[in-house]
């Protein structure tokens, strides 16, 4: 896909992600709308994933370790044809395969469940390991919140994946700097973010603009070009990204819009759309 074309995707990413919270009155619109333009450029691009297959054993891996952003992976797997759109609105129903954090056990296309912070990175080194163990090409690729670097089972697992020189790892930080109660500096400091990875033995690509294409197309390639050690992708983004009034807002990690709020959101994201 050319860069206009992962435009237009990611913005209707963007117009799922606040219909399946809004429909759903609950889940988390900011930092799911902040990584809309990596979600897409993963499963439209980067990835080598077959919704018609997702059983593949010889796919690459995904795990969401920042699972409560997972309206944003739905809205990313019903763009590529894993489910149909309206599926989107049972997103926390009860029977739903949409859960409020992805399982396994549900949705086929989802390779781990997660929700509990700082262990979805663990998966996926495990994942990695595996492919490497079994002489397998396929690579695993695992998104984390910023705030989730708070959790110590990160840094185990980024020690590990270093060691173990897992250059079939790909690890991305959305770096929007907000987490549920207030910026992360505030909170419990992570930053300096390159410099840590770094320290553990991983390439460090960081990524000024999360949302310009260019920009991750490049770092993308310059992860799957390295080799010898895993690569961790920092993007710079906006939580909330796309929605004028919950940008930079930490009120909208975990709240639902109301009628006349997704109303607004869905005209603003149309009227982006016509411009796309």
């Amino acid at each position: 896909m050319n860069i206009n074309t992962l435009q237009a995707v990611a913005n209707e990413v963007r117009k799922n992600i606040v219909t399946a919270v809004y429909f759903a009155k609950s889940g988390h619109p900011g930092g799911s709308l902040s990584a809309a333009e990596i979600y897409t450029y993963l499963y439209m691009q980067e990835m080598n994933v077959d919704p018609a297959n997702p059983g593949d054993p010889d796919r690459d891996r995904f795990v969401l370790s920042k699972g409560h952003a997972c309206p944003g992976l739905y809205s990313a797997m019903a763009e590529r044809g894993y489910f149909d759109k309206e599926e989107l609105k049972t997103f926390r129903h009860l029977g739903t395969r949409l859960q409020g954090h992805p399982s396994m056990h549900y949705l086929p296309g989802i390779d781990m469940s997660s929700g509990s912070l700082g262990q979805g990175i663990s998966c996926a080194v495990g994942m990695a390991l595996a492919a490497k163990l079994q002489g397998k090409t396929y690579r695993t690729y695992t998104l984390l919140g910023d705030g989730e670097l708070e959790e110590g089972q990160v840094w185990e697992a980024a020690m590990f994946a270093g060691a173990k020189k897992l250059d079939n790892l790909c690890v991305i930080v959305d770096n929007n700097n907000l987490q549920i109660d207030g910026t992360i500096a505030d909170v419990n400091d992570p930053y300096p973010i390159d410099l840590k990875f770094e320290a553990f033995n991983f390439h460090v690509i960081n990524v000024a603009d999360g949302h310009d294409f260019g920009q991750l197309e490049a770092a993308f390639a310059e992860a799957r070009e390295t080799k010898g050690r895993p690569s961790v992708i920092i993007c710079k983004t906006v939580k909330g990204k796309g929605v004028s009034f919950m940008e930079n807002q930490v009120g909208w990690h975990g709240s639902a819009p109301n009628q006349q709020q997704y109303e607004t959101a869905m005209e603003e994201l149309e009227r982006k759309g016509e411009t796309a």
